[in-house]
């Protein structure tokens, strides 16, 4: 089932500069909350969110609906630019964990935050459905952004672990959220 998110992407594929107006209006706080959860600092977030929009619309047509969300796809964009900036950088994540809170958009048009927030509530139920430890690794990879082997040292079980943790817990996911859109 496409969602709005996937619809917009596949439009800013063929050069619909509204379909990424929309998707800035919809995603971008969010997008700046992943980057300032890993990198801590607020001009290093924007600059990751301005970098992602620039690779939307440079790289739409790499999306493939039906492959994954529209939403994880720009969310996964987001956080592995924000990992590769920390580790630039050589530091770890400083942001505390209620940072969203402190950077909430007043201007977001009020259906799709809703849209945005009923996402975020069904990706956090389908979170708490898992496995605890799958979930905990899960969250810390892409949250705070931290590898296999730091999970795997954090954990004190082998990498090979950890890589099965998070599949089963990422594949138990997508069979939650499968049923949720049914």
């Amino acid at each position: 089932m496409r969602t709005e998110v996937d619809c917009w992407l596949v439009r800013v594929a063929e050069g619909d500069r509204d379909a990424l107006r929309a998707l800035y209006d919809c995603l971008a706080m969010k997008l700046l909350g992943v980057a300032m959860r890993i990198l801590g600092d607020r001009q290093d977030a924007e600059d990751v969110v301005q970098d992602v929009f620039v690779t939307i619309w440079q790289k739409a047509g790499g999306f493939r609906p039906g492959q994954a969300s529209g939403e994880a796809w720009l969310v996964a964009i987001a956080r592995n630019r924000a990992i590769d900036r920390l580790r630039a950088r050589g530091r770890r994540p400083e942001a505390p964990a209620d940072v969203l809170e402190h950077h909430a958009d007043p201007d977001a048009h009020a259906d799709r935050a809703a849209d945005c927030a009923s996402a975020a509530r069904t990706v956090a139920r389908a979170l708490a459905g898992l496995d605890p430890r799958h979930a905990s690794v899960i969250r810390a990879a892409w949250i705070e952004g931290l590898s296999y082997a730091e999970l795997a040292e954090r954990e004190g079980v082998p990498v090979g672990t950890i890589k099965t943790w998070v599949f089963r817990g990422l594949k138990r996911m997508r069979q939650q959220l499968e049923a949720a859109d049914a």
